[in-house]
């Protein structure tokens, strides 16, 4: 399958949101909430201290354009009012009153300036990447684009077209609903597009601002976590079908899985006032079985040599640090300790979905890597799916 990867530019948002700045928001807001006496522990928990937004904080927690009344207007409640006897000038006065109470923001007031961060990181993301590729963007033959987060028609894929621009004839392929695993699926598309024709240049493209499932007004744990967790991120990478002087990693082998059963334990819903992540507290476990049967494939790849080969990095984004742990625990005892340092060292800064994969991996070239050393890229996904891949540094 042999597929050549230039080092990814990586874009962190630019509005540092420290994790005080949270925990003195939401205890505010939530003041009696179940887990407010715990906040500072959870809080601690994350290991983040701060994580990069696309948008600063303010702008999350901002009310609504429209008052109170904006969803029903002052009319029916006028009507209503009068209705049950108010005088007139009380009813002016009632509606005075509700008119000035904040209401959330709408999905439109949250989501479309996230929309313009989005295209906007994702196109300094392209440049970044073709520029360290050593190309031009009349070079892009296939732009394959991730965003989950901020949903648009048309996507990410044609507003980078237009943005960069391409040629006409580049083929545009989106994929809106891979999430965190799409830094690992995009590698693995774009490997099968150069093995169908070597001479191709793929640039994949990941931008998301996960900070949109920031909600002000959820008051469960869940939500609180989500809040700690995410931070914003466009990354993009070029991959080719015969080496390059840039290329650093070459990839072999990917790696599939689905988990049936398991579409609701950790999903994107659209709400009035915007996007919501809902987790489910079973997720980790779960996502733990696309762990083992990752070592599965593995076993089966190296068969012949199970005693000596191992990787030498390990660039995984099972969407938490508990994963983590579990990964470390199961993979055989004979790999060196470590593998998995720059995936943890990326959580520290917040867990960036899609885009993790290509941050880790960035981590672990400016770190240096021996050339022959062996890589393995892991991501798990809601749904529940995850996607690897098996290289070798050059």
């Amino acid at each position: 399958m042999a597929a050549y990867l230039c080092p990814p530019a990586v874009i962190h948002g630019e509005h540092a949101v420290k994790t005080s700045q949270i925990v003195e928001e939401v205890r505010e807001r939530h003041p009696h909430a179940a887990w407010a006496p715990r906040i500072d522990s959870i809080a601690a928990s994350t290991g983040i201290e701060s994580r990069g937004w696309m948008l600063p904080l303010e702008t999350a927690v901002a009310p609504g354009a429209s008052g109170a009344l904006a969803a029903t207007g002052a009319g029916p409640a006028r009507a209503a009012l009068a209705r049950d006897g108010f005088t007139e000038r009380d009813v002016d006065r009632v509606i005075a009153a509700l008119d000035a109470v904040p209401a959330p923001q709408t999905v439109q007031e949250r989501t479309a300036p996230a929309w313009e961060a989005v295209q906007a990181y994702g196109e300094r993301a392209a440049r970044g990447a073709l520029q360290i590729a050593g190309l031009d963007v009349s070079d892009v033959d296939c732009l394959i684009t991730s965003n989950s987060t901020t949903p648009a028609l048309p996507g990410l894929d044609v507003a980078l077209a237009n943005r960069l621009p391409l040629r006409s004839d580049a083929m545009l392929l989106p994929a809106s609903q891979w999430a965190c695993v799409a830094g690992t699926r995009s590698l693995a598309l774009a490997a099968d597009l150069v093995a169908a024709d070597p001479d191709r240049v793929v640039l994949v493209v990941i931008s998301e601002a996960l900070s949109t499932t920031y909600q002000p007004a959820d008051d469960t744990l869940e939500s609180l976590i989500v809040r700690l967790l995410f931070a914003d991120t466009a990354v993009a990478a070029v991959v080719t079908g015969r080496p390059r002087s840039q290329s650093v990693l070459r990839l072999d082998a990917s790696w599939n899985h689905t988990l049936p059963d398991t579409q609701d334990l950790h999903r994107l819903e659209t709400r009035a006032d915007g996007t919501h992540f809902v987790m489910d507290r079973r997720g980790p476990r779960a996502v733990q079985n696309t762990v083992t049967a990752m070592w599965e494939w593995l076993d089966e790849r190296y068969r012949d040599d199970p005693h000596s080969w191992h990787p030498d990095v390990l660039l995984a984004h099972p969407g938490g640090t508990r994963v983590l742990e579990y990964m470390e625990q199961t993979m055989p005892e004979e790999w060196p300790s470590g593998l998995l340092d720059h995936s943890r060292d990326s959580y520290t800064s917040g867990n960036r979905g899609g885009a993790a994969v290509f941050d880790i991996l960035r981590r672990a070239h400016d770190a240096g890597q021996a050339p022959g050393s062996r890589a393995v890229l892991y991501a798990a996904a809601p749904g529940l799916t995850a996607t690897a891949l098996e290289g070798q540094w050059l």
